[in-house]
């Protein structure tokens, strides 16, 4: 197909999109906040509140909420509902952040989205302090779009936080809280309690809280949030959670308890016991959903085991290359760098592991690094293109007290670093016994996929 001017129909929406694009980062980065509802209430409220005409399953904390979302997702649609999955950040393309179907949207739709939006983003700047963000503008475009379609329900994953986070202009029927861990201590606060304070703000009156294991100082904070609001609580660990889990092949098999009842013989191709943490957590909020419960029993348990069978998670624990394995993990904070090793320890047997790293500057950069430490034979410390990305040199300089200079690379690039790291384990292959895993940001983990050609079926 091409245009009237000749050229294809897909090198203009790519042009269109790069258009888009480049609009949406004239505005205030992801990284830069001015925590209020009042520029996105005014927004939505322009597009006659798309948010209000769809129920919404909201998901929010510190690790984990895109791998739960996805499988909220993959679950609803098994039970035949057309389901809108908002997520964030991405890997490869900013499309991927507003999915229809289990899909992303196309560039054409996501264009098309952001033009009818357009008019209403000056109306708003001209009347509020703060312009607004591009976290904002792509919040509306995929609240506008669930409606456009229209949508059975949409699964919604928080940015940063909660209680101010533009998300949350949606109520959600359901509202699920992944494991709080200290990140973004710059926002959200210096202590647990604080941070899970934010992330309690999506719990809203008389909606059901699902919440996973948390540690007590966080469980404390959520549950009285829910009893202020007269919200109902599931929790990880007394209504839900994982009773037996076993390495399979690829993946894990699992037997869950469920709010309504025990499901089985749980294939789950995914590694790591936080990830059949996710998956509990996903399959509770779907019971919460659809209504289950003591007087209607599980529900299918056939469509669960279809769905939890077919899940992917790119960029988590991934596996995208063999002879060395090379795996791409988006950990990007101590809590998650510790859930990336035990899954790595339990599922992998490398002889050789080599680390490719690179870091965005306001991490915790040291506890990522010492959280890798006893799992890596050599480090290749690299840089990402992301504008708060830690220099090589830097991060080198805090890598070299915890791993020693000698088991410390420095290659800015990472074209380089990830060549130099697979130069590394094949020196110490040992039948196959050799590895990669290039980690410690989700920009990180999305470049090292676009360079190792993996983003070709992936979905």
């Amino acid at each position: 197909m091409t245009r009237p001017g000749g050229g294809s129909a897909a090198g203009q929406d790519q042009a269109d999109l790069a258009r888009v694009q480049a609009e949406l980062r004239e505005r205030w980065p992801e990284s830069k906040l001015e925590p209020s509802l009042d520029r996105i209430r005014m927004l939505v409220d322009l597009l006659g509140d798309p948010q209000h005409s769809y129920p919404v399953i909201h998901v929010a904390g510190t690790n984990g909420k895109t791998t739960t979302a996805r499988i909220i997702d993959a679950l609803l649609r098994g039970f035949g509902l057309r389901v809108g999955r908002f997520t964030s950040p991405d890997l490869v393309s900013v499309t991927e952040r507003i999915s229809v179907d289990g899909e992303p949207i196309s560039a054409r739709r996501f264009v098309d989205t952001y033009d009818d939006v357009r008019p209403y983003l000056d109306l708003v700047d001209k009347d509020q302090p703060f312009p607004l963000s591009y976290f904002e503008v792509l919040t509306a475009m995929g609240f506008a779009a669930f409606a456009d379609t229209p949508v059975d329900v949409a699964v919604v994953e928080v940015g940063m936080g909660g209680r101010w986070d533009s998300t949350n202009v949606a109520d959600g029927r359901v509202a699920v809280v992944t494991p709080v861990a200290m990140d973004h201590m710059a926002y959200l606060g210096d202590t647990l309690p604080e941070i899970a304070a934010e992330k309690a703000g999506i719990i809203k009156p008389e909606s059901i809280a699902v919440l996973a294991g948390q540690e007590r100082e966080a469980a404390d904070v959520l549950q009285r949030r829910a009893v202020e609001v007269d919200a109902t609580v599931a929790r990880e660990g007394a209504e839900f959670g994982v009773l037996t889990r076993a390495i399979a092949v690829g993946g894990q098999m699992l037997s869950v308890q469920g709010l309504a009842g025990q499901y089985d013989e749980l294939f789950l191709p995914l590694h790591g016991a936080h990830h059949a943490q996710n998956a509990v957590v996903a399959l509770a909020a779907v019971e919460a959903f659809l209504g289950a419960g003591a007087a209607t029993g599980v529900i299918d348990v056939d469509v669960v085991r279809q769905a939890f069978a077919g899940i992917t998670s790119p960029g988590r624990l991934e596996v995208v290359r063999s002879a060395p394995t090379v795996l791409l993990d988006a950990a990007h904070n101590p809590h998650g760098m510790a859930a990336t090793v035990a899954a790595l320890e339990e599922s992998f047997s490398f002889r050789r592991l080599v680390g490719v790293v690179a870091v965005l500057g306001d991490k915790d950069v040291t506890g990522i690094l010492a959280a890798l430490e006893p799992v890596l034979d050599e480090v290749v410390v690299t840089e990402n293109s992301s504008p708060r990305g830690m220099l090589a040199d830097d991060l080198a300089a805090i890598a070299v007290p915890i791993f020693g200079s000698e088991r410390v690379v420095v290659e800015p690039r990472l074209d380089d670093a990830i060549e130099a790291a697979v130069e590394l384990a094949e020196e110490g292959d040992q039948v196959g016994g050799s590895g990669v895993l290039i980690t410690g940001s989700v920009v990180t983990a999305g470049e090292a996929r676009t360079l190792l050609g993996t983003m070709r079926g992936a979905r």
